[in-house]
């Protein structure tokens, strides 16, 4: 496959409450930031054929708390095709959170998602052969 913009990965996973942090179980903002690598490592993947290295960020917005016992979505999209360099854009949200209210396992699905993070970035590739 070639690097189109607009091409994008999305993964989901359930945030354990081991990753709480703080009160209220609250978790940090570098959960977000790590599901965005890993996003950012399939898209490059399916876009280059290489995993490739993530160079930085240009913007982080945390806009809404991530709690344990969330599921959690994190999309790249691809933005910009350079030479070596990609452009992506982030997003995390909420798909679904606890409601310890109503009881210890209960939750509830989030509609719509809860967006808690966005981000814009850079990786590089190696040349083509």
């Amino acid at each position: 496959m070639s690097p189109e913009p607009g091409t994008s990965v999305t993964h989901r996973r359930y945030v354990p409450h081991s990753h709480a942090h703080y009160g209220g179980n609250l978790v940090d903002g570098a959960y977000g930031l790590g599901m965005f690598g890993d996003v950012a490592t399939e898209l490059c993947v399916r876009t280059d054929g290489d995993e490739g290295l993530f160079a930085g960020y240009t913007s982080v917005e945390f806009l809404a708390p991530l709690q344990a016992g969330d599921v959690v979505e994190a999309t790249a999209t691809l933005v910009r095709v350079g030479t070596r360099s990609r452009g992506m854009e982030f997003e995390a949200r909420v798909v679904c959170r606890a409601a310890p209210e109503r009881g210890p396992s209960a939750a509830d699905v989030c509609d719509p998602p809860v967006v808690i993070t966005r981000a814009a970035g850079t990786v590089v590739v190696p040349p083509r052969p």
